[in-house]
């Protein structure tokens, strides 16, 4: 049945807040269905309306009474977007859903969600819309999850209709995930991608593509990023082979920050519903590394809203510091992880291994631009994750582009990307870079003072520069390629970079 002048006072003035601990959330009347048809068959309908101010929470609950014999659950919703000031946000509202096992951070209760990506979506035993986890539809209490991204001034109307169907509850597929190896070349360079999205969050691409493109573009391993739900895990299996290896993991956006969870276990879910001032990321990333994956901040100087990471990198096994295309917030974040690693060669503490990520939603966003090129021992999650973490790995914008940067001092001591090379203060050292691919650039020589060398590579794009220095000099060292610069003195953008070379004791 519909019963919408009901449910259409759920104003803000008839809602109590939740102090959660957490991102403050709000939780609305309950919807109850009043049995209109028999509970073995047929459907019924509610719809609900209200509206947000602005300065709500980050987060709405419409708890949905669900009786015994529901076959399917069937939501969907509309808002308005009405006309805003220049320099204003609009109306912008994400949704997902919870089941009756509550919505408790980090709890069991998680059934799916599509942010702003959808506009409806189904939970049923054997099948869910993408983003959403399938399973029986129990009875008890569901949470529609609304998340309010940014309101108007105006306020944020919404309807939600909400669709129960009676039936016999099909059978459930059980999941398959994919291997955690392939074939591999043993002890060799990865090339990888570990930010990419597929139609089970809000990228428009199947995993199938995904995969034909990773191929295309010389990947050897992928990681399924989806915002904020694990429910593609179950979808990869077959796009795995003896040539891929497909990790699994998750975006987790929260409304202060992206990071991306790396090859953790099938099935895991990392909850997002936190702020930095919350003091709960912590405890996520300790979560994420109990899985057995990387916690690895994303994009953290975009300026998109929320993008711009506010929880520190106390907690970060690597840094995402080129993401997509090269932006210049791309090098304002190649700017900040580059001051850190002065501050760890200075201390001697623990210093963050960088990474690049495509981030590759759609056509035309290209799959492996940038990849990073790990050294690992196998083609395996546990291998990958190990170079990954132990910085042993540099960044190209294709498979074109290769590179061989190493370190060496006197009685044959040798150290490559992510090692240190252990030599005495004022110890001859020989810096040496090899580079293929890249046509019409510059190699840079980053120390702990800037840049300290720089050369020209041939017109063919492949060549080998060297410099000589000492530790007391150089803490560490490490290489870039440069395009040529569009606004000289600025540099131009990055076809490559490396992770450190440490020098000294």
């Amino acid at each position: 049945m519909c019963n919408e002048e009901e449910h259409a006072g759920h104003a803000m003035a008839r809602r109590g807040l939740l102090v959660t601990g957490a991102a403050a959330a709000l939780t609305l009347g309950t919807v109850s269905f009043a049995s209109a048809v028999p509970r073995d068959s047929g459907k019924e309908t509610e719809v609900v309306r209200g509206t947000l101010p602005p300065g709500s929470p980050d987060y709405v609950y419409l708890p949905v009474e669900v009786p015994s014999g529901v076959r399917e659950i069937r939501v969907s919703y509309v808002y308005e977007k009405p006309a805003v000031p220049a320099g204003t946000a609009g109306n912008a509202l994400d949704i997902g859903i919870f089941d009756e096992r509550g919505t408790g951070l980090g709890g069991d209760g998680f059934r799916g969600w599509s942010g702003g990506a959808r506009k409806e979506f189904f939970i049923r035993a054997d099948e869910a819309t993408p983003g959403y986890i399938p399973g029986p539809v129990r009875a008890g209490t569901w949470y529609v999850a609304l998340g309010p991204y940014t309101v108007a001034p105006q306020g944020l109307a919404y309807e939600v209709t909400v669709t129960l169907t009676y039936g016999p509850t099909p059978e459930r597929q059980q999941p398959v995930h994919p291997p955690e190896r392939a074939k591999g070349r043993g002890r060799s360079w990865y090339r990888g991608d570990c930010h990419i999205h597929s139609w089970y969050s809000d990228g428009r691409r199947t995993p199938a593509e995904i995969a034909a493109l990773a191929r295309a573009a010389g990947l050897d391993f992928i990681n399924s990023s989806e915002h904020n739900t694990h429910a593609a895990h179950a979808h990869w299996a077959k796009e795995a082979g003896d040539d891929l290896l497909i990790l699994l993991g998750e975006e987790v956006t929260t409304r202060n920050g992206h990071v991306v969870a790396i090859g953790t276990d099938p099935g895991t879910f990392v909850d997002w519903r936190y702020r930095a001032r919350d003091n709960r990321f912590g405890h996520y990333a300790r979560e994420i590394r109990r899985a057995g994956g990387l916690v690895v901040p994303a994009h953290p100087h975009a300026t998109c809203i929320g993008c711009n990471w506010k929880f520190g990198f106390g907690e970060a096994d690597a840094v995402e510091v080129w993401n997509g295309p090269y932006t210049p917030d791309d090098e304002v974040s190649l700017a900040d992880w580059d001051s850190a690693l002065a501050l760890a060669a200075r201390t001697g503490k623990r210093w963050i291994p960088a990474m690049g990520s495509s981030d590759a939603h759609r056509d035309p966003d290209p799959i492996g631009t940038p990849q990073t090129v790990v050294l690992a021992d196998d083609l395996t999650r546990e291998a990958i994750l190990d170079g990954i973490r132990a910085g042993r790995s540099y960044v190209a914008e294709s498979k074109d582009v290769s590179l061989s940067f190493s370190a060496t001092g006197g009685r044959g001591r040798h150290a490559g990307i992510g090692e240190r090379l252990r030599v005495a203060d004022d110890d001859p050292v020989t810096v040496r870079l090899e580079v293929t691919g890249a046509s019409d650039c510059t190699v840079r020589f980053v120390t702990d003072q800037g840049v300290l060398h720089s050369a020209a590579l041939p017109g063919s794009g492949s060549g080998t520069v060297e410099w000589r220095t000492t530790a007391q000099y150089a803490g560490h060292v490490r290489a870039e390629v440069r395009h040529a610069p569009v606004m000289p003195p600025l540099p131009g953008a990055l076809a490559a970079f490396t992770n450190p070379v440490f020098l000294g004791r």
